[in-house]
């Protein structure tokens, strides 16, 4: 599969992979701030953004575009990142093609299996009554009866979109993601350790990785650091993109 791509900078290459819902679009500004050390690639992964959509979606699915991509690109090694979902398919990556994988930061996920809780924003998407919709500020209002946060509101609404015949649609494949849910909740089998130095940044108001049980959650990585940002929840690089930075380029201009 072709993936949808962009790339900013120059310097040592640079992989972002976003999550569940999300797109390049997610990351261009980020992408601005490291562009000036790194060769950022942003990529739209299966049925997001403007990749293609298909109905096998799960891990083995986005290690194995993952792989073309960089195949495509030339791209014999990269530094990856990953948030969320991308995280998790960018440790599975680093598992099962390790020579391609310089370091790896993770942002905000762990490799275990993970309880739903997604249902209100499935259930806000599934209702929305896209055929009937006039406007962007229509969806929002739509949204407001199942999800009360307005920042994920505001995430959902950017991959919204006004197709050629005037209908709205979304650019993430909704049905499949939907169908497939519970696969990206399962743990990640990760059958032989991660030698690769591995950052793992936590967003300290989120509770998607535990830090009491980090050293249980993290056994698989020979070589790992781990830190929590103040101020920040599950989207640490859009709460604290500062903080956010520092961490990153910190970590890959560091001496091995």
């Amino acid at each position: 599969m072709d993936l949808n791509y962009e790339v900013q900078g120059e310097g040592a290459n640079l992989v972002v992979l976003h999550g569940l819902f999300g797109s390049l679009d997610n990351w261009r500004g980020m992408a601005r701030m490291l562009a000036g050390h790194f060769r950022v690639w942003l990529v739209d992964q299966r049925n997001h953004g403007l990749s293609p959509h298909s109905r096998f979606f799960n891990y083995t699915c986005l290690v194995e575009d993952l792989r073309s991509f960089l195949d495509r690109m030339a791209l014999d090694s990269v530094h990856l990142l990953g948030h969320s979902m991308g995280g998790k398919a960018a440790m599975l990556f680093a598992s099962r093609y390790p020579a391609r994988v310089e370091r790896l930061i993770v942002e905000d996920i762990g490799p275990g299996a993970y309880a739903p809780r997604h249902e209100t924003v499935f259930r806000g998407l599934l209702n929305l009554p896209l055929a009937r919709l006039t406007s962007r500020r229509d969806a929002e209002q739509y949204l407001r009866a199942e999800i009360d946060d307005a920042g994920v509101r505001g995430f959902l609404l950017k991959s919204l979109y006004r197709q050629p015949s005037g209908t709205w649609g979304w650019r993430f494949n909704l049905p499949v993601l939907f169908a497939e849910y519970r696969t990206l909740l399962a743990a990640l089998p990760l059958d032989v350790p991660i030698y690769c130095p591995t950052l793992f940044i936590r967003g300290e108001q989120s509770d998607y990785l535990d830090p009491v049980r980090r050293d249980a959650l993290l056994e698989k990585f020979d070589d790992k650091r781990f830190i929590s940002v103040p101020g920040a929840g599950h989207w640490v690089h859009a709460d604290q993109p500062v903080a956010f930075l520092q961490a990153v380029a910190s970590f890959l201009m560091a001496e091995k």
